[in-house]
């Protein structure tokens, strides 16, 4: 873990634990939406499309979300063994400004941009 994240280990930890929070409430919310679409729902032809289509689209970002979920905790992990803010990738530090943003963040921005 570099110096600078070093100096900042509990508030990356409590930046993990908050976002952590926000995701799973995301998640909660989301499942609400994903209700099966029962076919004699009498919400006619095209209304029933279009709520096939929504529910498709909200089960593919609760799966997002649960991917983000599970990338948050082995963050968490990587701060408690001290590799925390370590590109996976060229070994440097992850900038500051990323890992406020994507505390999950494997590798720099130099690196994710050439393995996008």
């Amino acid at each position: 873990m570099g110096q600078l994240q070093m100096n900042n280990e509990q508030f990356y930890k409590d930046l993990i634990q908050k976002t952590m929070d926000e995701v799973s409430q995301e998640i909660i919310n989301i499942k609400a939406t994903t209700k099966p679409i029962s076919p004699d729902n009498a919400i006619g032809r095209l209304s029933r499309m279009e709520a096939l289509n929504e529910k498709s689209i909200n089960e593919a970002s609760q799966r997002n979300l649960e991917m983000r979920l599970l990338l948050l905790n082995q963050a968490l992990k990587r701060l408690k063994d001290g590799e925390f803010g370590e590109c996976l990738i060229c070994e440097e530090d992850i900038s500051e400004k990323r890992l406020k943003v994507m505390p999950e963040a494997t590798q720099c921005i130099s690196c994710a941009s050439r393995t996008s």
